[in-house]
């Protein structure tokens, strides 16, 4: 990403419980600046409603086996054959069984991963068409082919061999990893992180079918109660009295530019008429890359961005998304747009080169930076989705806080990117005033400290890209 006036990161590490007293969310109030919808001249002009946006194919898909029929699935597991999921796996049965996918029912049969990797979209049977840019599949070797050779039906284990999931009505189909990469990251350099994570040593057939999940996925990792589903929000939504909902996905800490940005969005809805517009701060919860701040890191941050008043409490969700990352730029942020209809938002919220990254072998980013807000409002399949493109914010040297951008006097202003950033916490250095609250500053220079980097081991400057 190339500056933090955008979106956010995240990876794993230690467990860390918030206060018993911490309600099951975060409610808080960020909001961010767009376009006006004049500018917006393939969407419908927006209207206001009271009820939720329906999930894609009109019903929310739900794969977790009622309680009564657990111990039953358990024991049909025993005669069938078995594949062991990795974490990503894990991540993408977690993502389906909630029906973040909706209207998939399960691991991608090849009919619908070829719509997926050439259209980024998949015609239901009533021929009407939902968005789907991201393919969601299970790689399997030539040894694991064999092993289900015959049957119908295979049980998903997880790395402790306890039954996940069975997969039924199966199908198995090649894998043709250098079209996957090429078709959805428009590149096969080496060193993209999730091929180099879950593809490119990955099985060269793809087995598709119907999931059946055993039991609700759980992490155990003190931020299970923070995994709405999206049946959940949609309760907590409607117990709201949302009329409006505007979804802000995060891969980083949050800062004082983020929080302008939210706000100005809640401001901008009440002047169109909404009454109750609630935010969904949404940081993603599945894979991430190396460098990214683990969520559970990401996740003290954010507690005490609310605890210093930076975010307020009461019009905001804050809830994790349990999606792996891509860094797939365009391709992807349609699946982080799509996902959140099915969690009932009705807006979405995009920056400058949402879902990007630097490219891996040469010094610029790997994406245009506006092709990820121009493509939201042209995708098929996306068509009921209101995209929100905000405003640029920096740090105002003159003012000595974030606002926003104003190229007039473009030298008032400071650019302070996800790397400075990083650096600066690395180094135990102090951002400008104004920046980032305290308390969240801290839990970042902590996490860096963590790392055990040598005492007198100071990071080094980066190469402007």
């Amino acid at each position: 990403m190339a500056t933090m006036s955008g979106l956010f990161i995240k990876t794993h590490l230690h467990t860390h419980s918030f206060p018993k007293t911490q309600k099951p969310h975060f409610t808080t109030s960020l909001k961010l600046p767009f376009l006006p919808l004049s500018h917006q001249k393939s969407r419908p002009t927006t209207r206001i409603s009271s009820g939720l946006i329906e999930p894609d194919g009109g019903k929310l898909i739900d794969l977790i086996v009622k309680e009564s029929e657990r111990d039953l699935k358990k024991a049909q597991v025993a005669h069938l054959p078995k594949i062991k999921l990795s974490k990503v796996d894990l991540e993408w049965v977690h993502v389906l069984s909630e029906g973040w996918a909706s209207p998939l029912k399960g691991f991608m049969r090849e009919s619908v991963f070829l719509q997926t990797l050439h259209f980024n979209c998949i015609r239901l049977e009533d021929g009407s068409v939902v968005n789907m840019s991201l393919p969601i599949v299970l790689a399997i070797d030539d040894q694991q082919k064999g092993l289900i050779a015959g049957s119908g039906s295979v049980a998903l284990l997880d790395s402790g061999d306890n039954p996940v999931a069975i997969l039924n009505n199966i199908e198995i189909y090649k894998h043709n990893k250098e079209e996957r990469i090429a078709r959805t990251w428009g590149t096969t350099a080496p060193g993209l992180p999730y091929v180099e994570e879950a593809i490119k040593n990955s099985g060269n057939w793809l087995l598709g079918g119907d999931l059946e999940v055993i039991e609700p996925i759980k992490y155990h990792d003190g931020l299970d109660r923070f995994r709405l589903s999206p049946a959940e929000l949609r309760e907590e939504f409607t117990r709201r009295n949302a009329d409006a909902v505007f979804a802000f996905q995060l891969r980083n800490p949050v800062h004082n530019g983020h929080a302008l940005l939210m706000t100005d969005t809640r401001r901008r809805l009440l002047e169109m008429g909404y009454k109750n517009p609630v935010l969904l701060l949404h940081p993603l919860g599945g894979y991430t890359k190396a460098d990214d701040v683990p969520l559970t890191w990401r996740m003290r941050q954010h507690e005490k961005v609310l605890e210093d008043g930076v975010l307020d409490p009461e019009t905001t969700v804050v809830s994790i998304f349990p999606s792996p990352m891509h860094y797939a730029g365009p391709t992807e942020v349609q699946w982080h747009a799509k996902a959140r209809i099915n969690a009932g938002a009705n807006f979405y919220i995009v920056g400058r080169d949402p879902a990007g990254m630097g490219h891996p072998m040469e010094k610029r980013d790997l994406y245009d930076a506006d092709h990820g807000k121009k493509v939201l409002s042209m995708a098929p399949g996306l068509e009921r989705l209101n995209i929100l493109p905000f405003k640029v914010a920096a740090y105002d040297k003159t003012q000595g806080k974030m606002a926003f951008f104003d190229p007039s006097r473009a030298q008032d202003f400071i650019f302070i990117s996800g790397t400075k950033m990083r650096t600066l916490a690395k180094n135990k250095e102090s951002p400008p005033d104004g920046f980032m609250c305290p308390g969240g500053w801290k839990v970042l220079v902590d996490y860096y400290d963590s790392l055990s980097l040598s005492e007198t081991a100071k990071v080094p400057e980066p190469v402007p890209v």
